[in-house]
Order: structure tokens, then C-alpha cells, then sequence
């Protein structure tokens, strides 16, 4: 279904879509067609209201905090950073670079590598309409605008669980027993249960206010928070990406975090 993108699918997007179907059919069916339209438009509204977006990154904040993290003896011993976004440069000649989300996690990065003495990986596999892999786009960033050498690149992964599988599998062979894991706070909870699913001890990374806060009401609940605004919308496309792809990876995923969990539970024995 190449005609059909994933972020149709997806709530705002999915909402949009909804309502645009109840008005086609609203032409031969007038009945359904008000009721698929008016539903879709509900819940477009519902998602576009700073009460509601609130609440649903509340929800995602919570679920980071509560998400499973492996015990390790050892201190983390590289920082793994995952891709996020790209765009293409505005650079005469030039092709895609980091968009400003993975501009955000190679700074955290970029202090933390200062601070801590640790080596780097980055991990972002090849969009199929670009040449070069994110990994290679945010080594290129790191050293070439941060002065942050990076030691290892991870290529192959196009999901959160495949950042944490291939990410996982190259520490293990360098001798890493845990790393120091960049990410945006919206997206810790489904990259904690990636990397507890593969068996591999990450340590998140303190996130700055910036982060941290990046929706919230500005002020006490009032008759504005009922009304619909953009960044308002722009949250609740976030955070409600963030829980479905968790709860999607739940069941995708589940046999493997399983298998990972009964070796673990042999190797403590």
C-alpha cells in the first residue's frame, strides 16, 4: 500500500482522513456519511485542545517513568544517541542533513561525551528515499560541527527496536556492558522497553527542561484550554504516535522480549 503512507494512519493524521471519507460518502450516503464525518471531526478537535494534549503527554511522561530498565554492575561505558528527524540542507549543492529533533539529542549528546569521557554510536539506518543513512548524517553533525569523534555507526535499524537490537549487538561485540542512552523524553518509554526487550542495560539520559517540558499548559486550567491551537495538536501527534508505537511493539515484539528475558534469567542463575 506505497499509496497510503504510515502517518496517514496515525491519530491527528488518521482524524483528517476520517472526516474527509465521511464527507465523500455523505454524497451517496447521507446518514453514514454525517456520522463518520462528525466522529473524525470530534476527535480532531479533541486532539487540538491544550487540556487534552496536556494529558496525553502526561501519559507518555508516566509511562517512561515506569518503563523497565536492566540492572548492569557496570557504569555505562559508550553513549548511544537514536536518530530522530531529517531535512534536506539548505547548503549549496548539498543533499539532507539532521532535522532539528536529532539536532536536539547530538547536543545532549555532544555534552555528555564532554562530561563523561565516553565514546559514542549512533544509530539511524537509510529512509528509502535518501543515499545516506541518519547514522552517517549525525556522525558528520557530531564531528564535523560539535568536535565529537564517533566510534561506532549503526546502519541497518528503521524502528526504535531496531535501534536497540543493532545498537546492542555492536556494543556487545566491542565489549560494552551498558550505555548511556540519548533520546527525546516523548520517546524514552518506547526505547527503554526496545532495549529491555534485547536484553541490553541503557541508562537514560538526564533530560534538559527543554526537553522535558516540551508540551505543557502555560498556565492554570481556564476556557482557553478547551479551544484548539496548533502546538496543541502538534502534542497530542506526538505523544499519541509515542503510545501507539508502544503498544504496537508490545505485541510485535513480545516473543522476543520473552526469549530475552528467560536467557537473562539463566545467565543470573
Amino acid at each position: 500500500m506505497s499509496w497510503l503512507s504510515y502517518s496517514s494512519l496515525i491519530p491527528p493524521n488518521l482524524f483528517i482522513l476520517l472526516t474527509v471519507i465521511g464527507l465523500v460518502l455523505a454524497w451517496r450516503w447521507t446518514r453514514l456519511g454525517l456520522v463518520v464525518a462528525t466522529v473524525g471531526g470530534i476527535l480532531l478537535y479533541l486532539a487540538a485542545m491544550p487540556i487534552v494534549a496536556d494529558g496525553l503527554i502526561e501519559w507518555v511522561k508516566s509511562l517512561a517513568g515506569a518503563a523497565p530498565i536492566l540492572p548492569s554492575d557496570a557504569p555505562p561505558g559508550a553513549i548511544i544517541v537514536l536518530s530522530a528527524d531529517y531535512r534536506r540542507s539548505d547548503a549549496p549543492g548539498g543533499s539532507y542533513t539532521v532535522g532539528p529533533q536529532t539536532l536536539e539529542r547530538l547536543a545532549t549528546t555532544a555534552r555528555e561525551a564532554r562530561r563523561r569521557g565516553l565514546p559514542v554510536l549512533v544509530s539511524g539506518g537509510r529512509p528509502d528515499n535518501i543515499d545516506n543513512s541518519l547514522a552517517r548524517m549525525m556522525s558528520t553533525v557530531l564531528q564535523d560541527d560539535f568536535g565529537v569523534p564517533v566510534r561506532w555507526r549503526e546502519e541497518r535499524s528503521l524502528n526504535t527496536y531496531e535501534n536497540a537490537a543493532f545498537s546492542a549487538q555492536i556494543l556487545r561485540g566491542a565489549g560494552v556492558p551498558s550505555a548511556l542512552l540519548v533520546t527525546h523524553c516523548r520517546d524514552m518509554a518506547r526505547a527503554l522497553w526496545s532495549f529491555d526487550a534485547v536484553g541490553y542495560p541503557v541508562v537514560p539520559a538526564v533530560c534538559s527542561p527543554q526537553q522535558a517540558d516540551w508540551w505543557r499548559l502555560d498556565e492554570a486550567v481556564s476556557v482557553r484550554s478547551f479551544f484548539p491551537q496548533i502546538t496543541a495538536l502538534l502534542a497530542s501527534d506526538r505523544a499519541l504516535h509515542e503510545l501507539i508505537g508502544l503498544a504496537w511493539y508490545s505485541y510485535r515484539y513480545r516473543d522476543t522480549k520473552a526469549a530475552s528475558r528467560a536467557v537473562t534469567g539463566e545467565a543470573a542463575r
